[in-house]
């Protein structure tokens, strides 16, 4: 008995925190699932779900402070954004099982998207450190944008229809009538200005779904690409996605990629931005850092 207490003791303290409604996808049948494919020799299982906006950032300091060693985030690229902040601030390991509409951030670490095998890559538990980044004082962890795509995610966000297909037909009813502006852009003291449609600051290489902006992002080499879609005609639009769908965008003429640690944009007025697809109104100024290797997170690298 004596042996058997030491050995719960040495088990890995792990919560789940899932998120219902993301990606348009049922979640009622996970936990079953965690508990039929977690490693209970390994680790002591807990579940919650979010129940608003930011509540999933209230569980995971709560979990944190609670001394859990994991914290899982259930969802898509903004559930992770919540989970992996205090995740990062406590110094902590984040968990992943993709469950959103794109999950960029999921796929770039070649996280499993099907749920038993995401488990099972936990079981594995290889931890690996990666770079995050921050903009005006918020966080993200796989893609920042400024202009359509941000558009979109102010958009997106009160639309009833969630997961991909909500996405498309948001971006089809708005990009007609889309304006691309002009920005002054400062990375690492190097001035630049440029028309743009959109502007994205990649930590990894996708936006999700595996549509590249960044191809060759890496998370691991202390820097960020800033991701400069330029002013196009609408009938190039197929040429665009094709290129994003081949991870040939580096090679675009339509987008200039430009690294950098330190990133000032300026913009004619205050705007939507958004942080791992989750929309923010910010100041007409961005300020955009690298946090290098700043996160602990279960990979499949």
């Amino acid at each position: 008995m004596c042996y058997l207490k030491i050995y719960n003791l040495l088990k890995a303290n792990i919560l789940f925190i899932i998120n219902p409604i993301s990606g348009g996808k049922k979640k009622s049948k996970i936990p079953g699932m965690i508990d039929a494919y977690l490693d209970k020799s390994k680790f002591n299982a807990n579940f919650s779900f979010t129940e608003y906006v930011g509540h999933a950032k209230e569980l995971a300091e709560e979990a944190a402070k609670k001394d859990f060693d994991i914290i899982v985030a259930v969802g898509g690229d903004g559930t992770i954004n919540e989970v992996a902040a205090k995740v990062m601030q406590y110094q902590k390991i984040l968990g992943i099982i993709p469950q959103g509409s794109g999950n960029g951030l999921a796929r770039f670490l070649k996280i499993p998207m099907g749920i038993k095998k995401a488990i099972q890559l936990i079981n594995a538990y290889k931890v690996e450190t990666i770079d995050c980044a921050k903009l005006n004082g918020k966080f993200f962890f796989n893609m920042a944008g400024i202009g359509f795509d941000a558009h979109i995610s102010a958009a997106f966000a009160n639309d009833k229809t969630r997961g991909l297909q909500g996405y498309v037909k948001t971006i089809v009813k708005e990009i007609s009538s889309y304006q691309p502006q002009t920005y002054q852009i400062e990375i690492d003291g190097v001035k630049y200005t440029r028309d743009a449609f959109v502007i994205s600051i990649a930590n990894s290489s996708q936006y999700g779904n595996n549509v590249f902006i960044s191809p060759a992002s890496s998370t691991s080499d202390g820097l960020l690409d800033v991701c400069i879609i330029k002013t196009f005609p609408l009938y190039k639009i197929p040429v665009l996605v094709y290129q994003m769908l081949r991870a040939k965008t580096h090679q675009s003429t339509m987008v200039e990629i430009i690294r950098g640690k330190h990133i000032v944009i300026t913009r004619n007025k205050e705007d939507s931005i958004h942080l791992d697809g989750e929309s923010f109104l910010m100041d007409k100024e961005i300020t955009i850092e690298v946090l290098p290797l700043a996160l602990n997170i279960i990979t499949n690298n």
